[in-house]
């Protein structure tokens, strides 16, 4: 992996972490955080979404959406399991 790619995949995970930040309220992680949730979002999002049959093709966009939904499923579960 170049240095051009891990630098887009830093600013992809940031964008959706920040994205699934404002999407799931009360959640703020700051740039670290919001890079660490937008990649593990992706890591989520790549095992579930094509079992149930979503693909948002290729580009920079379709990754962005695809990690913030994977983001935003991943706070979801941090929400759950902080309530119990």
């Amino acid at each position: 992996m170049g240095i051009e790619s891990l630098i887009i995949f830093l600013i992809i995970g940031a964008i959706a972490g920040w994205l699934a930040g404002l999407i799931v309220k009360g959640y703020g992680f700051g740039l670290l955080g919001n890079i660490v949730i937008g990649i593990v979002g992706a890591f989520v999002a790549g095992l579930i979404l094509p079992a149930i049959g979503l693909a948002f093709g290729g580009g920079i966009l379709a990754a962005i959406i695809h990690a913030t939904i994977g983001a935003v499923i991943l706070l979801f579960l941090i929400r759950l399991v902080k309530r119990v």
